[in-house]
């Protein structure tokens, strides 16, 4: 067997689930055969915990290795489990739910009684539906990915869309854009007429202009030779009047247009394809896995890019593995399970209790109903709830 085994980001694609079942092997392969394993993850939070030295490669040419707590009490890229310890002046730093949630007594004492401020602000009751979607079913070769699944999404709503591996959240996604295979059921989209119109029935350009979709690996809708190229076949094929350059600009500045798109980093890439689904205007969006290959300032952008284009009045749909992003963006969480929903509410209610979908900050703070670092440090800066003064 090799003495070093080099891994680039091997978890990037998994669910938490399969994660950990990844990580537990490497780590068998540490503590019983002696190799040495080389990781770079942008996911600290799933990886931290096993490691023995840090590399951080803060982008400006230096290097700096130490121990994990060492280095990440000062980095400028750290998990929420370590963002939570700054803000409450834990040390040292835990790195494990384990050893975060026995340092936690006292936190958790303290903001008892306190209810976590919204993730997001309450788009309202009146939003009007936007898709709605009826016994969908999409099947290949006889085998069924989705099984009969119903699904109404709403205007200013971000619902994000989780589930193991296989569990039929990517055929979804594209049954309801209308590209993809839909073995039967219907879905139908507010297009200013009475009964809406269903995508799969329609051009794909008219299809786009009702419910974008961008995939899990956004390069493979870049087929052209430079940005601009991109951005200019955009604007031929949108009918709107919209500027993709515009929309680029104001999603990531800064990204020239003789650039290749394959030479883009990936935020630029899912950005640059995203722009190209807004230059259609649609008002339901589906986003595959963006998360994928960000760091935590890509993912921090893409938060804010998701929460102003709910405030625009659209549908965002997010796909995703990444429970730490869907607790920071989405109001609402549907799990899906071997082609089933089996779970769809506010995202409190689903994921604060889930082994699996929980965020760190939940795990260590249960059975308090706190998500994100955020809502804890709102929590601690506000005064005692009347009742609990000292």
């Amino acid at each position: 067997h090799p003495r070093v085994l080099v891994l680039d980001e091997p978890t990037s694609a998994l669910d938490p689930t399969a994660a950990e079942e990844v990580l537990a092997a490497v780590t068998r392969l540490v503590h019983d055969l002696g190799v040495t394993v080389l990781m770079a993850e942008h996911r600290l939070e799933r990886v931290v915990q096993y490691a023995d030295r840090v590399l951080h490669l803060p982008g400006d040419g230096h290097v700096r290795i130490g121990a994990p707590a060492d280095v990440l009490r000062t980095s400028a890229i750290a998990p929420p489990i370590v963002e939570l310890g700054r803000a409450a002046g834990w040390d040292p730093l835990p790195l494990s739910i384990r050893d975060a949630r026995r340092t936690a007594r006292e936190l958790r004492t303290r903001l008892t009684g306190h209810t976590p401020a919204p993730v997001r602000q309450d788009p309202g009751p009146d939003r009007p539906d936007l898709l709605t979607a009826r016994k969908v079913t999409v099947a290949y070769k006889g085998v069924p990915a989705v099984r009969e699944v119903d699904l109404t999404l709403r205007a200013g709503e971000v619902t994000a869309l989780m589930g193991r591996n296989g569990s039929g959240k990517s055929s979804l996604l594209w049954a309801l854009q209308g590209t993809g295979a839909r073995h039967s059921g219907a879905v139908s989209v507010a297009d200013g007429t009475p009964r809406g119109a269903d995508p799969h029935t329609l051009p794909a350009a008219r299809a786009r202009q009702l419910v974008g979709l961008v995939p899990q690996t956004p390069a493979d809708l870049l087929y052209l030779e430079s940005v601009e190229q991109e951005l200019v076949q955009a604007d031929t094929e949108s009918a709107n009047g919209r500027n993709a350059r515009e929309i680029l600009d104001r999603l990531a500045p800064g990204i020239h247009g003789g650039t290749h798109p394959r030479d883009l980093s990936e935020g630029q890439k899912l950005a640059l394809v995203l722009a190209i689904q807004l230059t259609a205007a649609p008002d339901v969006l589906l986003l595959d896995e963006p998360t994928r290959g960000l760091d935590y300032r890509a993912k921090n952008s893409l938060v804010e890019t998701v929460d102003a284009l709910a405030a625009e009045g659209r549908a965002i749909v997010v796909s995703t593995h990444d429970v730490e992003f869907a607790a920071r963006a989405a109001d609402r969480v549907v799990v899906m399970a071997e082609g089933e929903i089996v779970a769809d509410g506010p995202t409190t209610d689903v994921i604060v209790s889930s082994p699996v979908f929980a965020p760190q900050t939940a795990k260590i703070l249960a059975p308090l109903s706190f998500l994100t670092v955020d809502q804890v440090t709102t929590a601690l800066a506000a005064p005692r709830p009347e009742g609990d003064q000292p």
